[in-house]
């Protein structure tokens, strides 16, 4: 009798086992926001009020010489965003070559951007002394994009090449390879076009887009006025790279932000 008692209490155990469900973890309803997103920077290039076109146009600089141009670019570095409040995000390894193509607008493109609302930017036209001395570097910053003269000259932050009737150049050519980092002719440029009353808004996947002007033709106008007939060829680091460094701080605007 006993036996067949826990038979019978083993059964039922088993059965019970078997019926009961496993935990049901509850149900997230919640949409879960990404708190952070995308930047991108758009550049037009411009000389004064007319569009970059390469090769085929013509335009005059501030001292009346007559240019074309067929080659355009630049870094920036070292990228800086303040929200409304102040606070600032420094993005990290923040390193771009911008090459106009006359085909379309090169873009810079910045994700993990933190949600918020931004007011301004601040970067380094160039490259800083940091990266300049820190031997072999890849990306943006590889010698094989033709913008790194030598350990000891550094990198070309800025190049524009082209052709002018009155270049002093035997063969009229215009070409201005702008570099050095040290110095009493460093030509590292911090700069921060203004948003104005704009503001570019991050928040998840709806990111922003600030599409600046950069305006070729000041690189010979103020505060050194350029006559090609004397200065057509800068490449090395020096007194001439200094004045078109100083020159070409101010070639940045705002043309407008558009929020995603």
């Amino acid at each position: 009798m006993k036996t067949k008692l826990l038979i019978i209490t083993l059964f039922l155990s088993v059965a019970f086992i078997s019926c009961k469900k496993d935990p049901v973890e509850p149900e997230d309803n919640h949409t879960h926001e990404a708190s952070e997103g995308t930047l991108e920077l758009e550049f037009e290039a411009m000389v004064d009020t007319n569009a970059l076109v390469f090769n085929t146009q013509n335009y005059l600089n501030a001292n009346g010489d007559t240019f074309n141009v067929s080659l355009f670019k630049y870094y920036i570095s070292n990228v800086v965003l303040t929200k409304s409040d102040n606070s600032t995000y420094t993005v990290p390894n923040s390193y771009y070559l911008v090459t106009h193509n006359g085909t379309s607008n090169p873009v810079v493109s910045i994700g993990g951007v933190p949600n918020g609302t931004y007011k301004a930017i601040t970067f380094l036209i160039g490259v800083d002394s940091t990266r300049n001395v820190s031997g072999v570097q890849s990306g943006a910053l590889d010698p094989v994009n033709g913008m790194f003269w030598s350990w000891s000259s550094g990198y070309i932050m800025a190049k524009m090449e082209g052709t002018s009737p009155q270049s002093g150049n035997a063969s009229k050519a215009l070409k201005f390879h702008v570099g050095g980092f040290s110095g009493v002719n460093n030509t590292l440029k911090t700069v921060s076009p203004s948003f104005g009353t704009s503001t570019a808004t991050i928040n998840g996947e709806h990111g922003s887009t600030v599409h600046f002007k950069t305006d070729l033709s000041q690189w010979f106008k103020t505060p050194n006025t350029v006559s090609f007939a004397t200065m057509h060829t800068v490449h090395m680091p020096g007194t001439m790279a200094k004045m078109i460094a100083d020159n070409y701080a101010d070639m940045f605007s705002l043309e407008h932000i558009h929020n995603h």
